[in-house]
């Protein structure tokens, strides 16, 4: 799926990178507990969080995502921009909640990886 396509599915404002929105992800995964993500996901192309720190930005960097959505309206700080254009991350956000933006995602051919048994 296109970045482009997944700002038109979750009615998202591109807030840095746009550039990159031709791209084309094949995952997705929608945490807001960073360790969760750093810890149990793998080859997730796409973040969607509500929380708004740089640790997202450097998190998403690590893990060699694409994409984060910011859910709920929240909007990134001035550094975390800064720090995801650095790194060519795409930066959006959309008034929709986590579970209805993970689900039209999902509903829309965009998965995520096999949880593991912990």
């Amino acid at each position: 799926m296109k970045i482009s396509k997944i700002k038109e599915l979750l009615d998202a404002q591109v807030i840095c990178c746009e550039e990159n929105t031709n791209e084309d992800v094949f995952s997705a995964c929608g945490s807001d507990m960073m360790s969760d993500v750093l810890a149990y996901v793998k080859d997730q192309a796409v973040l969607l969080t509500g929380l708004v720190n740089s640790q997202v930005v450097r998190t998403a960097e690590m893990m060699d995502m694409r994409c984060i959505v910011f859910v709920r309206s929240k909007m990134p700080t001035a550094e975390m921009i800064e720090l995801a254009r650095e790194a060519g991350i795409v930066i959006m956000a959309t008034k929709k909640r986590m579970y209805e933006a993970c689900g039209k995602l999902y509903s829309n051919g965009l998965v995520g990886n096999k949880v593991r048994d912990v």
